[in-house]
């Protein structure tokens, strides 16, 4: 209802706007230096060029204005780049002048001021954020100690597929692999899974959508300035709900884990990621003291960015392997031949299986959870020829990367065979492929998030073949896309598994 309630005014204003511009002087045209625009309208500027699908439209203007061009959203100035040459001096050359984040009233609110990592503004705590979490939560000796709990919810996982396969049942991958992923994103960062409705995991599942949803919506009130102290769509009131719960329920498990932490210590027990930062807190030796509220914003962060990606991700790979037989069959012979049937697939086992991870890479090229990177330039810059004023939103197209014949060739097919021609990674350096971002603000849990993907993809087709539809008859499935902040599949994967193996006595 927010979203119609909110293109009703940007259709309104338009037709406001036509009039306007019929009876005003034709303006200046634009400096030769600055990116190339559409004409735009006044007030709402190129917001009626806009969709439910931005990365489509940032694409489809690109072929007509270039790699670089600019709009204007309401009062908000926006430059728009989609090539790997862009992307490197974006990222690598001039990464110095875009380490900021777009604020908007939203998720100031729900992120305790900008208090998270994600929108804090890059300076002193921004970068006491990114140490404790190279440092602390998401290096290799953390992430190794709490493999047992990712293990033991893929298990659980498996062993769900397995009575639907016994039963001939279909299954909404969707809902599933998001709580799966959601249970171990929460189990490593609190200890509590979300699988029930009515408790507190319930209520950690339901925050984690609800975020998504509204930071999936265009608020008109951060774009047209005489909105801004107005709530048109009803955003910054339901940022206030979601906040109001999500703090209720992280106080009680915040209270919950110091009332236990002494306990925790003298056993030795393997911490989770709130504990450390509780003992962060705790340590006068810190540059940045972490209160209270910059642990929540953080734990918020973890939460909201490490649940659905991760989730949409491994649902369009075997979506495409649906669609793909020879290259399922594939992939289930490399599994089966480093692998075996006598084991379930483990995280050891991924650096063994370059076909799976080939996968993975091709479905990250062609459906990226973040199809679009935001950054905000910090100074007057730059980029391509072309000058970017301070305080521009940058809008950098990855779904459009992806799908660029200058890089890749056939680029709408999905063939992983083209990363075993050619070794190229997903974490920020080849800027040809930028599912997790680059530069200093990249994603800091791509390696947790590849880590999910791949062994639960790969679990998932040693274990069970896959029949699309309700009654298992589809031979393929379609791949329309959804709108959101994540590039969610429009209708939800759902499919017959059919046991290959008989995972029960092998899982933990």
């Amino acid at each position: 209802m927010a979203d119609f309630q909110g293109y009703l005014v940007i259709f309104l204003l338009g037709l406001i706007s036509i009039v306007i511009v019929k009876l005003l002087i034709k303006s200046k045209p634009a400096k030769s230096h600055l990116p190339p625009t559409p004409f735009a309208l006044p007030i709402i500027g190129h917001l009626h060029l806009l969709g439910p699908k931005p990365h489509h439209v940032f694409h489809n203007l690109s072929v007509q204005y270039g790699p670089v061009f600019r709009l204007f959203l309401g009062s908000v100035p926006c430059v728009i780049f989609s090539s790997s040459e862009s992307a490197k001096e974006l990222f690598k050359t001039s990464d110095s002048a875009f380490l900021d984040r777009p604020r908007n009233s939203c998720m100031d609110y729900i992120s305790y001021g900008g208090n998270s990592m994600i929108f804090a503004p890059y300076g002193s705590y921004w970068k006491f954020l990114k140490k404790i979490v190279m440092s602390e939560l998401l290096n290799a000796r953390t992430l190794d100690s709490l493999l047992p709990v990712r293990s033991y919810e893929l298990d659980r996982f498996i062993t769900f597929l397995s009575h639907k396969a016994k039963d001939a049942k279909p299954v909404e991958l969707q809902a599933e692999l998001m709580t799966m992923t959601n249970n171990v994103i929460s189990r490593m960062l609190t200890g509590k899974m979300c699988t029930s409705e009515g408790d507190d995991e319930g209520v950690i599942r339901r925050i984690v959508t609800d975020i998504g949803e509204v930071m999936g919506t265009f608020n008109l009130s951060d774009h047209i300035w005489f909105f801004q102290n107005l709530d048109v769509q009803g955003v910054k009131k339901r940022s206030k709900e979601i906040r109001a719960r999500f703090d209720s329920l992280i106080e009680k498990i915040i209270n919950e884990h110091e009332e236990v932490r002494n306990e925790i210590k003298r056993k030795g027990e393997v911490k989770d990621l709130l504990d450390i930062l509780l003992d962060i807190s705790e340590n006068e030796c810190m540059e940045i003291k972490l209160t209270r509220e910059h642990i929540k914003a953080f734990v918020l962060d973890i939460m909201g960015g490490g649940t659905h990606s991760s989730a949409i991700s491994t649902e369009w790979a075997l979506a495409e392997l649906i669609n793909h037989p020879n290259i399922m069959k594939k992939a289930i012979e490399e599994i089966d031949q480093v692998v075996g049937k006598n084991r379930l697939l483990q995280e050891s086992d991924i650096p063994n299986l370059p076909y799976l991870q080939a996968i993975v890479k091709e479905s990250l090229r062609l459906h990226p959870a973040a199809p679009v990177i935001q950054r905000q330039s910090i100074v007057d810059c730059s980029v391509g020829g072309y000058q970017i004023p301070a305080k521009t939103t940058i809008f950098f197209n990855v779904w459009s990367l992806g799908r660029d014949p200058n890089y890749w060739e056939s680029p709408l097919e999905f063939r992983p065979e083209r990363f075993e021609e050619k070794q190229m990674d997903v974490r920020g350096q080849n800027f040809q492929l930028l599912p997790f971002g680059s530069g200093r603000r990249m994603c800091p849990g791509s390696s947790l998030a590849l880590m999910v993907i791949h062994v639960t993809l790969g679990s998932m087709i040693q274990c069970f073949e896959w029949k699309a539809g309700k009654d298992g008859n589809l031979t393929s499935v379609d791949m329309e896309e959804g709108t959101g902040i994540t590039l969610p599949r429009a209708n939800p994967l759902v499919c017959i598994p059919t046991a290959r193996i008989d995972p029960l006595p092998l899982c933990m």
